[in-house]
């Protein structure tokens, strides 16, 4: 599994785009990513790709969003095989966490 950073966007908030591979659909992935984001600090979404990956995009302070996606690693352990974690330009803000379609 990779992480890749970058410096952090301004007011302390960054946005990452993180993709999910392996057998990370059909498994309540999603569900699972939204009840684990309730604990953390973050806004954002998850959705399924057509490549059969998973989309994370989440907003938050750096080490809230290294905690919130170490937690779906370590829950979803037996799914994921790997991941890419990217600074998002895009500093979309977001309301809350949600699954997106």
């Amino acid at each position: 599994m990779s992480e890749e950073s970058q410096s952090p966007t301004s007011g302390g908030h960054e946005t990452r785009r993180v993709v999910f591979r392996g057998r990370v659909q059909g498994v309540g992935f999603r569900f699972t990513t939204c009840r684990i984001a309730s604990g953390f600090p973050v806004t954002g979404y998850v959705k399924n790709l057509p490549d059969g990956s998973v989309e994370l995009v989440s907003r938050g302070h750096s080490d809230d969003l290294t905690a919130f996606i170490d937690e779906i690693c370590r829950v979803m352990q037996g799914n994921v095989s790997d991941f890419d974690s990217l600074l998002h330009p895009r500093e979309e803000e977001f309301v809350d966490f949600s699954i997106r379609y």
